[in-house]
């Protein structure tokens, strides 16, 4: 437990060092420097500033009063005392740390050590007394174990501590290290020993979806396990647990609520560019398994730091569910490494056999950007797979992720656009050619040609996370190439029409209000033109709108297709259609009470129904993101390939195996 402390302390040193946080005395604290990736540095950025939010609300609020204190339970290497103490907000309150003895003996070994730290504090000289292991005039460091609480009381008085004036206890991610009788006595303990006080937490939540479990495995393997949610499993839970423990107010968010809510716009798109960034699904959900709480009592006015600036509509209660689908692990597919990927591509080349191409997986053993192609193919009624080999005569290929493919005939597929990293271009067409002699047994090799088209037109189709369709106009075929990003635009709005074979650019005349820019989107053909639902907007946010691209004499027409319930929207979701009902799969959400299951949606009624995925014969948590999907009509069954993605800082997760869900129940034939 105690080196969470470091880890964290150098995680926060290193979004600070790339301009997340403006503080410069985290690099005093830290100890050593380590460059963390850009899903880390945002997810530290967002608990310094859910911290910092409500502390700075907690100061305001009582400025004009002649005593405060702040209490930091568990304060680690933290430098919340010197930043505040540096803007000139401390006139009036005096801090308390207290964390372990030997962390507490480490940090004031430290900051006497440096010049910079001691200045601000006013260092007495004074060696530290018993428990007292450093004191300043409004800076006490104390060394003492949380849940020893009567001698925690004791060491507390002896520091100096004030039960008679607003005491703001901080404790980020602290408490659920503890067992929960102890962490729930402390709470208790700060309500009734403290007549005006606030209680700020910041902690993790939803610890039984797929990402909590991954969360929760990793934090058993640091022997670190986290006792708070097998008991206060969600927001709800933790607000009764303070209103049943003394305190009278208490609101609290899920970190994707206070992002929206209470970061102005401004900011969060300051710390959107700050660095190249593809990993917006790992960013939500880890946004949606932490959340910051602001407990009160007896303060007048009542502390209420989490009122939303913005209001943002928010889905009242769990999503309502319609029944369930079952989950199974496809016979004879397990433990083919190839398979275990994420941001790849799967498409049905004849029937029963399906290509994956791309994407970042495993292969020997290594987490690495995936060469090569795999096929699936359906004999005697099981799926095999066979590793096929690229006639590719160099590295165009690219190992891309966020690609299309588009199967044109038996012998030909074309790949549109992809990335490598995301700070690089996106990467240019190929056509995928299988051997004329291929037969049921699907291909032994594929030979990939770069595709060469005019500069301009090779410029505009270098993006990835967007969609290609078929579709038909006046009886001719077209590819519609829609959204997506690119490394120089988060969020793109336009559209292709490539008329197949030769893929020369058509301008097609298209009217109708048009979709606001979207990527992770998803797009299926339908009578003739293209169904859009869902994507990641402009801001970040998930998009709940569908649009249909409808084919009339002289063109096409964008029209809106209406649901309700209205679609809670999503991205990072794959869409088919059958018989006049649209199927999405899988994806990420806002909703944080469950996860995204297969939502069915009647097109000619608009009517939306949600259906959970039942996985109780899975063994493993089954992350339905970053997947490819294949339905399959006659066995009315989906094909689930590959998912999953980098956890945060809780290793990567990848869907060991392909997955069928029967959709027998829910897609009736007419």
């Amino acid at each position: 437990v105690q080196g969470t402390g470091g880890s964290s302390a150098v995680s926060k040193c290193s979004a600070a060092a790339r301009g997340y946080i403006h503080d410069r005395f985290l690099r005093l604290l830290a100890g050593r420097r380590r460059r963390r990736a850009p899903l880390i540095h945002r997810g530290y950025y967002i608990r310094a500033r859910a911290v910092d939010h409500c502390v700075q609300d907690f100061l305001l609020k009582t400025q004009s009063l002649p005593r405060t204190q702040i209490l930091s339970l568990g304060a680690g290497f933290d430098s919340l005392y010197f930043r505040l103490k540096d803007m000139g907000l401390l006139h009036h309150t005096v801090v308390y740390e207290v964390d372990f003895p030997n962390v507490a003996c480490q940090k004031a070994t430290l900051i006497k050590g440096m010049k910079e730290l001691s200045a601000l504090v006013g260092d007495t000289g004074e060696e530290g007394l018993g428990a007292i292991t450093f004191s300043g005039g409004d800076y006490k460091l104390l060394g003492a174990d949380l849940s020893e609480l009567s001698e925690l009381e004791r060491i507390l008085e002896e520091a100096g501590l004030n039960n008679e004036i607003p005491t703001l206890f901080i404790a980020e991610v602290v408490l659920t290290y503890m067992e929960n009788p102890r962490s729930d006595a402390l709470i208790q303990w700060a309500a009734e020993h403290f007549p005006q006080a606030c209680f700020l937490l910041y902690e993790q939540v939803h610890p039984e979806d797929p990402f909590g479990r991954v969360m929760q495995q990793h934090f058993r393997q640091l022997n670190t396990a986290l006792h708070s949610l097998v008991q206060y499993p969600d927001c709800e839970a933790q607000q009764r647990r303070f209103l049943g423990k003394g305190w009278t107010e208490c609101s609290v968010m899920d970190m994707n609520e206070f992002f929206t809510c209470c970061i102005p716009e401004d900011e969060q798109q300051r710390v959107q560019t700050l660095e190249p960034f593809d990993e917006y699904e790992e960013w939500h959900l880890k946004c949606s398994h932490y959340f910051v709480l602001a407990a009160s009592k007896g303060m007048e006015p009542p502390w209420t730091p989490l009122l939303p600036s913005v209001t943002v509509p928010r889905h009242a209660g769990p999503v309502g569910m319609a029944g369930s689908v079952p989950a199974a692990v496809c016979a004879r597919l397990s433990g083919i490494p190839g398979l275990r990927r994420y941001g790849h591509h799967s498409v049905l080349i004849k029937p029963n056999v399906i290509l994956t191409t791309g994407g970042f997986g495993e292969e020997d053993g290594q987490h690495c950007r995936m060469r090569n192609f795999h096929v699936l193919r359906k004999q005697a009624g099981y799926w095999e797979a066979v590793c096929v080999t690229q006639n590719i005569p160099d590295k165009r290929w690219g190992e891309r992720l966020y690609h299309t493919v588009s199967c044109l005939s038996d012998t030909l597929a074309l790949v549109v656009g992809g990335r490598t990293s995301p700070s690089s271009a996106g990467l240019g067409m190929l056509w995928l050619k299988f051997p004329t002699t291929c037969n049921d047994s699907g291909p032994d090799d594929v030979a990939a040609e770069l595709v060469s088209l005019q500069p301009a037109a090779e410029a505009a189709l270098l993006r990835w996370r967007h969609s290609t369709t078929e579709m038909t106009f006046k009886g001719e075929q077209y590819l519609f190439v829609y959204g997506g990003r690119s490394a120089l635009e988060p969020v793109l709005g336009d559209w292709f029409f490539l008329h197949t074979p030769e893929l020369s650019y058509t301008a097609i005349a298209v009217e109708g209000p048009v979709p606001e820019s979207r990527h992770s989107h998803s797009a299926c053909s339908w009578k003739g033109g293209v169904l859009i639902a869902g994507g990641l907007g402009a801001a970040e946010q998930p998009l709940g709108s569908v649009f249909f691209l409808r084919e009339l004499d002289h063109g096409f027409r964008w029209e809106t297709i209406e649901t309700h319930p209205p679609l809670v929207p999503r991205y990072s979701h794959t869409a088919h259609v059958h018989e006049g009902k649209l199927l999405l799969v899988g994806g990420v959400w806002f909703h944080a009470s469950s996860v995204p299951g297969v939502t069915v949606i009647d097109l000619m009624t608009g009517l939306c129904l949600d259906y959970v995925i039942n996985v109780e014969h899975l063994e493993w948590p089954l992350m339905l993101h970053n997947h490819s999907s294949i339905f399959l009509p006659n066995e009315k069954e989906l094909l689930v390939i590959g998912g999953g993605g980098n956890c945060f800082s809780f290793g990567t997760h990848l869907n060991p195996e392909p997955v069928l869900l029967s959709l027998s129940s829910i897609v009736v034939s007419h």
